[in-house]
């Protein structure tokens, strides 16, 4: 079993930048892909970033490409999303997830375990 928690959401003003933490407990995660998702009200949920689990392939969606890095460290069980040039677009509660194979999706339905998320608010 996994448990995931995110952390480094907020309110920041457009144009800003945020650092999402999610560390993970329960099992190690230096085999798996990790990803972020997230979903604005009304919204259905979309994908955002993932990693497999070496680190060294990633994918993004258009939305965030260019203004999202996701990284991880496995040492410490924890994967990041770095994102600048924020957008009220932007505004969403962020979800990580890991997915139980080396490599990632975009597909929320690919993986295993969610956190509980964190919101992050960007005001124009």
């Amino acid at each position: 079993q996994v448990q995931l928690v995110e952390s480094g959401g907020g309110l920041v003003q457009a144009g800003g930048s945020l650092r999402l933490s999610c560390a993970a407990s329960g099992n190690t995660l230096s085999t798996y892909a990790m990803g972020w998702f997230r979903q604005a009200p009304g919204k259905e949920r979309e994908f955002v970033a993932a990693i497999s689990w070496s680190g060294r392939t990633t994918y993004y969606a258009d939305s965030v490409k260019g203004r999202c890095t996701i990284s991880r460290e496995n040492a410490k069980n924890t994967v990041y999303l770095q994102v600048n040039s924020l957008k009220p677009e932007d505004t969403a509660v962020y979800y990580c997830a890991v997915r139980s194979v080396q490599m990632g999706s975009i597909k929320g339905e690919d993986y295993d375990y969610w956190g509980q998320g964190t919101q992050v608010t960007v005001s124009s």
